[in-house]
């Protein structure tokens, strides 16, 4: 029994920081779509965050959490509720699409470039993104094709696995940097501290995800995949 809890407690804290990267990609997506739009007129952050572009950094520190994140929830046997879990977060991610389309005025394109404090739209944003990385997370199940797509991904990162481990360190360091830039300056706008609290904990999983990736070596004990061909 307390066996069984931890499987499915790590499996959880492994769907967590996949959907953190993706909250990380949303969040920044917006500010830099913002920023590029409103440039040079705006500058996020100023005076703590030096340059609007170093968020394009905290983009790549997300995508490369991702595989980290994911692999350590993946060797786990979780079992199955009916179907695999990437069939729920299909159906999570229709039915959301569906009601955003139906009964909100927001269209999915601009559904995450909205700069809103809306409860409802938030909600959606989460929706869909919870959706995603239940059907990320399970994606080599979709398909034998899909599997063998994602193996030779793997087995090139394989030989660009140190590459992949510097740059980890390196964009953990621009995230935290952005988490302490953001930080100060929502200390100077007091009014915007309950809204900012929700991306500056977001930039700090994020930065403490790539510490913790960085010390545990995880792209260094990458293996390469064995590709099997599909028929």
């Amino acid at each position: 029994m307390v066996s069984r809890v931890w499987v499915i407690t790590k499996k959880v804290f492994s769907l967590s920081l996949i959907l953190n990267s993706l909250v990380t990609l949303v969040c920044v997506g917006e500010i830099v779509f913002n920023y590029y739009r409103a440039f040079p007129y705006w500058q996020p952050y100023s005076p703590y965050l030096f340059n609007g572009s170093v968020f394009l950094l905290v983009i790549v520190a997300a995508l490369v959490n991702i595989f980290p994140s994911a692999s350590i929830g993946r060797a786990l046997h979780t079992g199955r509720i009916l179907f695999h879990h990437y069939v729920y977060g299909f159906f999570v991610l229709i039915s959301t699409a569906f009601y955003v389309v139906a009964f909100t005025s927001v269209s999915l394109l601009s559904l995450f470039l909205l700069h809103t404090s809306n409860v409802v739209v938030n909600a959606e944003r989460f929706f869909v993104l919870a959706g995603f990385t239940l059907f990320l997370d399970d994606l080599p199940d979709v398909s034998k094709r899909v599997e063998s797509a994602l193996n030779r991904l793997k087995s090139k990162a394989f030989h660009w696995r140190k590459v992949l481990h510097s740059l980890q360190l390196f964009t953990g360091l621009v995230s935290f940097y952005v988490f302490v830039a953001v930080t100060f300056w929502t200390t100077q706008h007091p009014k915007l501290i309950v809204p900012n609290s929700f991306i500056i904990g977001t930039f700090l999983v994020t930065s403490l995800t790539s510490f913790a990736c960085v010390k545990r070596r995880a792209w260094l004990k990458i293996t390469p995949a064995k590709v099997v061909p599909v028929k």
